[in-house]
């Protein structure tokens, strides 16, 4: 009998703590950070980064090479990661052979045999684009000298600057300066790449004097986009709210009444500053990207 009583409860111990062991898994899948309901939208597409390896390709393309504003990484693929529910884009020192090296080209993209760093930017370009609504990032961005991530956005149709680009964030140096930057440009009577720009600049000394520990934490930036407006936040402050109306190009074309793509980057030098004395790698992390758009 007591061999029985013991047996017995064995098993209900034991199948309690199946239950409770399920619980808690239950409970742990129960993201603080999950897709939230957001009145009169709906969910149109999301990446949560809750898979290892690659970004996923149905979405995200590459950049590869030296691209623009004479920065100094050799853009690759190699540098982003997704893991542990986060895209990791890692800048690192190294040198890095260009590919398409041209001794003789004017090119400065073309005329170094190596780079000297290296990083990743990614888009969503014929992947996933989108006209009007809500876009939403929470990243933690390195803030390191030399450093310059960005969440931005950029027209599908004409080059730029007609096609038109949004920077929901870029983090970079103005006048030796830390800074916080929520903008938009368009094409403007001129030359090929003569540009509009209706920008904010906000010192990074605000944002510490706030929360000295600013840097460690993770941030949700937003681009709420109608046909009359782009609004874009911060931790749901407002940083710049532009007006559609005036963001016409010479030829009468809006370029922010057409769809746009994602871009996410992590730059180094340029207006990030001399990267020199900064120690490497350097990290810029992204939780989640998610596009909400108005109930039908």
């Amino acid at each position: 009998m007591r061999t029985q009583a013991i047996h017995l409860l064995f098993l209900l111990l034991s199948a309690f703590m199946s239950w409770s062991c399920s619980s808690v898994k239950s409970k742990s899948k129960e993201n603080p950070h999950h897709a939230s309901q957001k009145v009169g939208y709906e969910l149109v597409w999301q990446d949560e980064f809750d898979y290892e390896g690659k970004p996923n390709e149905a979405f995200w393309s590459y950049e590869t090479g030296l691209v623009r504003n004479h920065e100094l990484q050799y853009y690759q693929a190699e540098n982003a990661q997704v893991s542990n529910g986060l895209l990791v884009i890692e800048g690192k020192r190294e040198e890095v052979k260009n590919a398409r090296y041209d001794a003789k080209s004017q090119d400065w993209r073309r005329n170094q045999a190596y780079a000297h760093y290296s990083s990743s930017s990614i888009n969503t370009r014929g992947k996933k684009e989108f006209k009007y609504g809500l876009i939403e990032v929470r990243a933690k961005i390195d803030t390191a000298l030399g450093m310059w991530p960005a969440i931005w956005t950029l027209g599908v149709s004409k080059g730029w600057p007609a096609n038109g680009e949004v920077d929901i964030m870029e983090y970079y140096r103005v006048d030796g300066k830390a800074t916080i930057l929520a903008n938009a440009a368009w094409k403007k009577a001129g030359g090929q790449y003569a540009s509009q720009w209706d920008e904010e600049k906000i010192l990074f000394s605000k944002f510490l004097e706030k929360d000295p520990d600013w840097p460690s934490k993770f941030h949700i930036w937003k681009m709420d986009w109608t046909e009359d407006y782009i609004k874009l936040y911060l931790d749901d402050e407002l940083l710049n709210e532009v007006d559609l109306k005036t963001t016409i190009n010479p030829d009468g074309f809006n370029p922010f009444h057409q769809p746009h793509y994602i871009l996410l980057n992590l730059a180094i030098g340029g207006n990030g500053g001399d990267p020199t004395n900064t120690r490497f790698p350097r990290t810029y992390q992204v939780d989640y990207v998610r596009v909400y758009q108005k109930d039908k």
